[in-house]
């Protein structure tokens, strides 16, 4: 039977209440630093496991994970806090990675779905839009300045909001 005819036969329930997606209203926002870390590194923890961004992340960047997650927890807060500590180079550090590498849309599209669903799994509201449609400019931006080509995200999969490691 597929979810359709499961919604119809149950009155038109909410994918929610039939758990096919995370009942939102329970996540909390990304609220506080220590929200963003764990973001941070449950997103960069998908990275390192992905077929096409681990590559780029290992082998050619060379990531440097336990100076690399402090810096972007400090690019997130600054972002989404206003606050102080970050003083990174985004742009000079993409454009290396794309000399020594190109950055093709393939790897926007899986950067940008992995963060989305990695927000969507876990957190809600103004903080985590913010976070999203941050990274949506960001990288929209960087393809078109450095990487040589307009981008936009990929539409949804309709499994955002699934967890895929439920605890």
């Amino acid at each position: 039977m597929d979810d359709a005819q499961d919604l119809g036969e149950l009155g038109g329930d909410p994918a929610c209440w039939l758990g096919l997606v995370t009942d939102h209203r329970d996540l909390p926002d990304l609220d506080t630093p220590t929200q963003v870390h764990h973001l941070v590194v449950a997103f960069y923890r998908e990275i390192v496991f992905d077929e096409l961004l681990e590559p780029v992340f290992g082998e050619v960047a060379e990531v440097d994970w336990a100076e690399h997650i402090p810096k972007l927890v400090d690019y997130w807060c600054w972002i989404l806090f206003g606050t102080d500590g970050f003083s990174g180079t985004v742009v000079a550090t993409h454009r290396h990675l794309h000399e020594v590498q190109a950055i093709r849309p393939e790897h926007c599209d899986r950067w940008w779905t992995l963060w989305r669903d990695t927000i969507d799994e876990r957190w809600a509201g103004p903080r985590a839009e913010q976070a999203k449609h941050h990274a949506e400019v960001l990288m929209a931006g960087m393809a078109k300045r450095i990487f040589g080509y307009d981008w936009a995200p990929p539409a949804a999969s309709g499994r955002t909001g699934v967890p895929r490691n439920p605890a």
